[in-house]
């Protein structure tokens, strides 16, 4: 039986909590830009794994009910966005003031109870779970706020996420995050930020996908990088990934790169925290994705980036836990950025050409110049 949140029978009401599958691409306002497109991967049919989000309302509420944002404006108040040491400064002093102020008891209650429900519907006690910062202005196609705030792995227990929702919230003004609006002239009261409680894949292999070749924007390939454990040490560049092209159409792998993979993130049984161990000798050289779970991948690719219309950042799992078949899941998808930008800048400036060269046609047609 699913459960959903009790403002879903009310959408106008300002909701602390959404699961992800009340949210689609529309619900960016109410809970950033990740877990929106969570929101709007489950509708397409695609494995994602549950979750829910804290909203921007329940996340600003808890700011204003801890009487937080009036000393936050007057920190941030004419702050140059070059002065790193004062950067630095302001961004300590308002995340210890977010990180040590309560929460009121309703809004611990309305996380603690959505915490339980997810743990029960993994069929788990005290679940394991990533939070993750969800920003308003993350995530957006032409956007470069995606990467600035937070994500915890492995988090389990109330108290532990509570904790972390905490954290998440304060890390949409750390020192980098405050310097990039403050230069960019986005005031920072327009930026709101959601918290993403997802349960933890536990990847046996993880990485990112592309479906546009980041280093040459070659649209008609998949890249793929890969990494044993959970995806940190592949989007963190901590170690080098295996590496693979496939092609668009055929699916077929072009290229495969298999690397020396010495560390990888994942769950210490004891502590029950995520940790960068030492991979076994006899596994470093190993491909750590088989070539069937290549091609799936690949092919969900396309049918996302299919879905948005644009090429696509993707952060995937394979779930040790789950059977083989239905053990991949997609984590995050985004807009790629960076040669999307340069399309529209070419095809901008292609448009301004093509104009000018007809101007020079007509003109020479109207005053009667011979034209070559």
């Amino acid at each position: 039986m699913q459960t959903l949140s009790p403002q879903a029978a009310n959408p106008q009401a300002e909701a602390t909590v959404r699961w992800f599958e009340e949210c689609d691409k529309n619900s960016l306002p109410e809970v950033g830009g990740k877990c929106a497109s969570l929101g709007e991967l489950i509708r397409m049919g695609v494995r994602v794994p549950p979750g829910f989000a804290v909203t921007t309302h329940g996340c600003t509420r808890f700011l204003r009910e801890a009487g937080i944002l009036p000393e936050i404006g007057k920190l941030l108040q004419g702050l140059p966005h070059d002065d790193i040491p004062r950067l630095e400064e302001a961004s300590a002093k308002i995340r210890t003031m977010i990180e040590s102020r309560p929460m009121s008891i309703d809004f611990e209650d309305e996380i603690a109870e959505a915490y339980r429900r997810l743990s029960l519907r993994c069929g788990l006690p005290a679940a394991p779970v990533a939070v993750r910062s969800s920003a308003t202005a993350e995530d957006l196609p032409g956007a470069s706020f995606a990467g600035q705030q937070d994500t915890y792995l492995w988090i389990r227990g109330a108290e532990e996420v509570l904790h972390h929702v905490r954290r998440c919230i304060s890390s949409l003004y750390t020192a980098r995050a405050i310097g990039y609006r403050q230069k960019m002239g986005f005031p920072h009261e327009e930026v709101a930020i959601s918290v993403g409680v997802q349960k933890m894949a536990n990847a046996y292999t993880a990485g990112v996908m592309f479906t546009v070749h980041p280093a040459n924007g070659d649209r008609s390939v998949i890249v793929i990088d890969s990494n044993y454990g959970f995806g940190e040490s592949v989007v963190s560049g901590e170690v080098t990934p295996d590496h693979f092209v496939v092609n668009k159409v055929t699916l077929d792998i072009t290229e495969r790169t298999i690397s020396r993979k010495e560390h990888c993130y994942t769950v210490d049984l004891k502590t029950q925290r995520s940790h960068l161990m030492e991979v076994p000798i006899e596994r470093q050289t190993v491909q750590s994705l088989v070539d069937d779970e290549i091609s799936e991948l690949a092919w969900m690719g396309k049918q996302i980036e299919k879905h948005y219309g644009c090429p696509m950042d993707v952060e995937w799992a394979v779930d040790k836990d789950v059977p083989s078949g239905s053990n991949i899941f997609i984590l995050q998808a985004r807009p790629e950025t960076v040669w999307s930008a340069k399309a529209k800048a070419a095809a901008a400036d292609a448009s301004k050409e093509a104009t000018s060269a007809m101007n020079y046609i007509i003109s020479g047609l109207l005053s009667g110049r011979r034209v070559n």
